[in-house]
């Protein structure tokens, strides 16, 4: 156990039951504790594996390479549709937890058995995201934009490909891309 995690695992709320369980249950795997991103990820040969976090009404356990996973027991969860690789086994109840001790383990170790194998997540290229209509529009219609996005890094370049299709109404899809079309100019991403 790292004592550099102590304080996740002490701190009071709702989930600290599971997430101890979870712990023990982790590192009788042989995976090493690490804090990564303000959570506890456990690693092998310094590669991520499995991260224990918590939301308002489950905490999980997210496996990096989960799209790897054969999961024959059909309980991994893709956060959303724009999630790639990892993957979540959630829970809802603590007590959950111990009932599927065996399959836990068994999930933890297919995913170091993936990473020892040297398995790598087929992502999607960034010329196979869907370019809002709206944005099209607006290239097309400004040719400096266009050359602007197009030097962009393709992980910029899906960033903002993912931020100009979520809105549903196109008045909202155009509010955005007119936001951010000055940082584009100035080649910087949606976070930069």
């Amino acid at each position: 156990m790292n004592p550099e995690l102590d304080f996740f695992f002490n701190m009071d709320g709702k989930w600290q039951g599971a997430y101890k369980q979870l712990r023990v249950l982790i590192l009788e795997c042989g995976l090493t504790e690490e804090l990564k991103w303000g959570k506890p990820c456990y690693t092998f040969k310094g590669t991520n594996i499995v991260l224990i976090h918590g939301f308002k009404e489950y905490c999980a356990l997210l496996f990096h390479k989960g799209a790897l996973l054969k999961d024959t027991n059909g309980i991994l969860v893709q956060q959303t549709e724009n999630v790639q690789a990892a993957r979540q086994i959630r829970f809802t109840k603590a007590k959950e937890i111990a009932g599927m001790k065996a399959t836990l383990k068994a999930y933890i170790f297919e995913a170091i058995e993936v990473e020892k194998a040297g398995l790598k997540v087929d992502f999607k290229k960034t010329k196979e995201y869907k370019v809002p209509e709206e944005f099209e529009k607006k290239l097309v219609e400004t040719p400096e934009l266009k050359s602007a996005f197009e030097s962009l890094t393709p992980g910029r370049q899906r960033g903002y490909l993912l931020h100009f299709s979520q809105p549903k109404q196109s008045k909202t899809r155009i509010s955005r891309i007119e936001k951010c079309m000055e940082q584009i100019l100035n080649g910087k991403g949606l976070n930069d």
